[in-house]
């Protein structure tokens, strides 16, 4: 299992829309999450800074297979429409990436 954080920005004048969306995310999306080996799954938003912390565990063996997988769904893609318009990519992301990946420094258990 590999642990995984993420960081994006989020317009200020799109957080309520984007808490909206994620108290109801689609079943399809959900479903797509899980058939792409993810679990534990969580976002939280840290204002005023209006930042996005994603965190993942990812049970898979492929992950750039699975995340390429998942962005042919075209339910992800739908749900893509209407959720990445709300972000704000931090300008240090490595090409290619809507949230940037983030180094794990710690972990206990």
């Amino acid at each position: 299992m590999q642990r995984i954080g993420m960081m994006v920005g989020i317009r200020a004048e799109k957080i309520e829309e984007y808490k909206r969306l994620h108290a109801d995310v689609w079943p399809s999306v959900l479903a797509q999450i899980s058939r792409s080996n993810i679990r534990n799954y969580s976002i939280f938003l840290r204002e005023p800074e209006n930042v996005l912390f994603g965190y993942l565990e990812y049970h898979g063996e492929d992950f750039s297979a699975d995340m390429a997988r998942m962005a042919q769904d075209p339910e992800t893609q739908r749900w893509w429409t209407l959720t990445d318009p709300c972000q704000e990519p931090l300008a240090s992301r490595a090409d290619g990436e809507q949230w940037s990946m983030m180094e794990e420094v710690f972990y206990y258990n």
